[in-house]
């Protein structure tokens, strides 16, 4: 059975030892309330050593400065009235002024019935908070405790940038005993569970709380501020990249197609294990979908701390990409929007999905909705063309400040193969219309579609850890460049690149 984890307990275990600063002040005075209901209040403050069902403060994790909300399930099933629901807004509110990352971890019954629906409504207050405190631009991480269910997870338990979940934890939004009294049956097992949720792509992880401080070290790494002074841009190593097409071996297409469909080739997830730092794996739209050839994450190439949205070969190189995928890479979008944390989109797909739920669940709308919000994106942007970009699916990952490609990878309105079919009505001809559309990463240099390319020597295959050691150092050199630009002329560089290509 789950066990039940104290607000004082997990501070211990989270912040840096002796850090904790506590910001509550005494509860605010709710009017008159019942003889019963005080009774209750002395009970559980007498029981808990608490003076109400929150507890609110800052400490440092890791050297940072963090604000922090924590429930306490001992006091009053950790419901929420209009007083705990106000020390969460005060210190939402001091944590925006100060600019500091808020970290909450709810556990709780819901709202508090003795208070009724004046209580039941102070969950639009704490959620217009933490509106508030992300529109700022500043990181809301959360950490769901056992249990937690009703208002409460129907508002700040389900906000965060990231989200993570006690192992076992109880966590849905009717209560199984309310759910019992009301249809005479117990609610279907394992449906409300951390591991369901994290299954359906509403959370981002299950973890201990022995390794919650160090997850939420490395996220925070990447989601908030960057303190001190920014870092220079290293030199790239001469012979890694090339950035005049002339230079670059004139090798047939089809050969680079090949080498790509490779199962071999080295692909996003590669790149992250061997390229980057800090690896804090997302999972899913957060919206009950997810899609195993879509990879989130937050990472740090060298200095360089970024968003990492890929497409994933290891569900097989010639598997194809549904709306959900698009779907979590908006996410990723919406993540770097709200935090200015560079995005890095990682093109490696042998096409979008055909089929009817395809079509039905919003494909042609998703595509469109990543390009113009990949195209009109404040933060800076990096897309690497890995391997494989047949079709929409590629498209819709393409739009950046920067295009970088790999030598052998390829960019084509289809998989060769379907235009083959189009213009000669057989796939016979697949290697000739390749050639024929400029695929290769030589001619998408020459016409300007990307910017550099990172060489292959000869074949990303045989040598993936250096291959891939050179691409991590030109994903940090160019995302470092672009951090360094001014917001608003690197957005109308970009909408200037889009307006004239191909003029």
């Amino acid at each position: 059975m789950t066990s039940r984890l104290g607000a004082r307990e997990l501070v211990e275990r989270v912040l840096d030892a002796g850090s904790w600063v506590a910001w509550d002040e005494p509860p605010v005075v709710v009017g008159e309330i019942s003889d019963g209901y005080a009774a209750d209040l002395a009970n559980a403050r007498a029981k808990t050593g608490l003076d109400e069902a929150l507890i609110t403060g800052e400490g440092l994790l890791g050297g940072r400065r963090v604000a922090l909300v924590l429930g306490e399930f001992d006091f009053l099933a950790g419901s929420i009235g209009v007083a705990t629901a106000e020390r969460f807004v005060r210190a939402a509110e001091r944590a925006r002024a100060e600019g500091l990352p808020l970290i909450a971890s709810p556990t709780s019954g819901g709202t508090r019935m003795q208070e009724g629906t004046v209580a039941f409504l102070q969950m639009v207050k704490i959620s217009a908070a933490v509106a508030a405190h992300r529109a700022a631009g500043l990181p809301y991480l959360v950490y769901l405790r056992h249990p937690t269910t009703g208002g409460v997870m129907a508002s700040w338990a389900m906000l965060g940038h990231v989200s993570a979940a006690q192992p076992g934890a109880l966590l849905g939004f009717l209560g199984p005993r309310v759910y019992k009294a009301l249809h005479g049956e117990d609610f279907p097992e394992g449906v409300q569970t951390a591991e369901n949720l994290f299954a359906n792509g509403l959370i981002d992880a299950v973890v201990d709380p022995e390794h919650l401080r160090e997850i939420a070290i490395e996220a925070l790494a990447v989601l908030a501020r960057p303190e001190g002074a920014a870092a220079q841009p290293p030199p790239l190593p001469p012979g890694d990249t090339v950035d005049d097409p002339a230079e670059l071996p004139d090798v047939p297409a089809w050969d680079s197609i090949t080498r790509t469909r490779n199962p071999r080739r080295p692909g996003v997830r590669g790149l992250l294990k061997v390229a980057a730092s800090g690896v804090v794996p997302l999972n899913g739209t957060g919206r009950g979908e997810s899609d195993p050839l879509m990879l989130l994450a937050l990472a740090r190439f060298g200095a360089a701390r970024c968003i990492v949205l890929g497409q994933d070969r290891r569900g097989g190189a010639d598997r194809a990409m549904g709306p959900a995928g698009l779907r979590e890479a908006r996410r990723g979008q919406q993540l770097a929007a709200e935090l200015g944390v560079p995005l890095v989109s990682v093109v490696d797909t042998a096409g979008a999905a055909l089929s009817r739920e395809s079509e039905e669940g919003g494909l042609a709308a998703e595509i469109a909705r990543s390009l113009a919000g990949l195209v009109m994106l404040d933060a800076p942007t990096v897309c690497l063309l890995l391997g494989q970009g047949a079709g929409g699916a590629a498209l819709a990952l393409l739009p950046a400040d920067r295009v970088l490609a790999a030598q052998h990878a390829w960019l084509s309105p289809l998989p060769p193969e379907g235009a083959s079919v189009i213009v000669h009505r057989t796939t016979e001809h697949a290697a000739q219309v390749a050639a024929d559309q400029g695929v290769r990463s030589r001619d998408l240099l020459a016409h300007g579609i990307v910017d550099r390319v990172v060489l292959e020597k000869p074949d990303a295959v045989d040598e993936p850890e250096d291959f891939l050691t050179r691409v991590g150092a030109v994903l940090e050199h160019e995302l470092l460049t672009l951090t360094a630009q001014d917001d608003a002329m690197r957005l109308a560089a970009r909408l200037g690149r889009y307006r004239t290509l191909g003029l």
